[in-house]
């Protein structure tokens, strides 16, 4: 990789991290400039979004399934064993709770952050995080052990992403971020099972506090 290759996907990588918590653009509209960001640079090393897993055609509907199946057993973990077993040994601290309280406030607001669980959460983070970033760590670090260099550090950067949510937060998003991008690996670097399953889990979660039982 040349240095100029290397410089812009550094760059790109550290806006997809930053960009979105300066608040420069509201109501998730950095996913723009970002995507628009990730497609220049593909398209300088010759690549297009099929190349980083998402493609339309690729598509199968047990990837729903799968997706579902895997949110659901993630979510049953998180909340019924690694938490409470964690929560013996260290204490967190609230995360952003205007959060909950904007999504518990009625139907109408519940529904528009379901809808960008999928759009911003499902299929937005999947392209840029797992599909792009993480094949970009793979090109940067090359060598023997750059994929597995590449999954920590990316889904390391997922969790810091979401640092907004708490430390509880931060660690649940370090983890999911570890299973989405595991599903994207086992199937030969497939997007849509992780897409669903990342949308699945964010409905399944955001359904859960609305109805106050998370």
């Amino acid at each position: 990789m040349t240095l100029s290759k290397y410089i812009l996907n550094s760059v790109i990588i550290c806006a997809i991290v930053v960009l979105p918590h300066l608040g420069l653009i509201p109501n998730f509209g950095y996913c723009i400039p970002i995507l628009l960001l990730v497609w220049y640079t593909l398209r300088s090393h010759g690549e297009t979004f099929s190349d980083i897993g998402f493609d339309l055609k690729s598509f199968r509907p047990k990837y729903v399934l799968i997706g579902g199946l895997v949110a659901i057993i993630a979510l049953g973990f998180m909340q019924l064993i690694f938490f409470p077993l964690l929560e013996l040994m260290v204490s967190f601290e609230d995360g952003d709770a205007g959060l909950y309280d904007f999504l518990k406030e009625n139907r109408w607001q519940y529904m528009f952050l379901v809808i960008m669980g999928w759009i911003v959460g499902g299929v937005y983070e999947e392209i840029v995080f797992h599909g792009f970033m993480f094949t970009r760590m793979e090109k940067m670090i090359q060598g023997k052990f750059s994929t597995i260099l590449s999954f920590v550090i990316t889904s390391v950067l997922f969790g810091v992403y979401h640092y907004q949510l708490g430390s509880a937060g931060l660690i649940n998003a370090f983890i999911l971020g570890m299973v989405y991008l595991s599903l994207f690996l086992f199937f030969k670097r497939n997007l849509w099972s992780a897409i669903f399953c990342h949308g699945i889990y964010n409905t399944v979660v955001m359904t859960l506090i609305y109805f106050n039982y998370l």
